[in-house]
């Protein structure tokens, strides 16, 4: 999932300026589990911009503010009002994504955070840093890229106090939880194993993966 955060309020207005029809779209995925992008969201922000003098011309949601085919069955609805401006309460893919089926400019909420999981109802943990050369099948299902502050693939650093990060002592030290995963699955060795440092000379951004060939 994810994790977004809503903008300050003022932030957002900054951002819209003198523009005064405005257009609102929300996002029925993740910015809904986050609640910074769902209807009860959508709704809140309308009856904000109207106290504001602002003018919500549409307001619309998108099942995935990802996912390109639905944002632009949703935007025709909402830039069929002629807003001035329209505002994208989801993750910065999905902002992007409405930009570019938009003739006026779209503005984000929200600040986008990270990809992570969702521990209970309103509380994210981050999970994943989506490197493009994911090493969990070594490290017991735990991403040292993500749970250690330093990113470190080859072991601890050292620093670690009463198996806590010494970097932010609330963490726990990602490769003694590590370690203690591949003891309870009886796969030490595999902390044996050699794993490159990362890298960013791989990695040509942006990227693009087209799992339908050349369909």
């Amino acid at each position: 999932m994810i994790i977004t955060k809503k903008k300050p309020i003022e932030e957002l207005m900054a951002m819209i300026g003198d523009a005064q029809k405005i257009a609102i779209l929300g996002c029925g995925s993740c910015a809904t589990a986050c609640a910074t992008g769902g209807e009860p969201e959508v709704k809140a922000l309308k009856e904000y911009l109207e106290s504001q003098g602002k003018t919500v011309v549409a307001t619309g949601m998108a099942d995935y503010c990802c996912m390109n085919m639905g944002v632009k069955t949703a935007m025709k609805k909402l830039t069929k009002e002629c807003p001035d401006a329209v505002v994208c309460m989801s993750c910065g893919d999905g902002v992007q994504v409405a930009a570019n089926h938009s003739p006026v400019p779209v503005y984000p909420s929200n600040n986008t955070m990270f990809l992570g999981e969702a521990v209970r109802f309103g509380l994210f943990e981050e999970a994943c840093h989506l490197c493009g050369d994911c090493m969990l099948g070594t490290t017991g299902g735990i991403c040292p890229i993500t749970r250690c502050a330093k990113s470190l693939v080859n072991g601890p650093c050292g620093g670690a106090k009463n198996g806590k990060c010494e970097v932010n002592p609330e963490n726990d030290c990602a490769w003694i939880l590590i370690y203690k995963r591949l003891e309870a699955l009886g796969k030490l060795d595999l902390l044996e194993k050699r794993r490159d440092d990362k890298g960013y000379e791989k990695v040509a951004y942006p990227r693009t993966i087209n799992i339908r060939g050349n369909k």
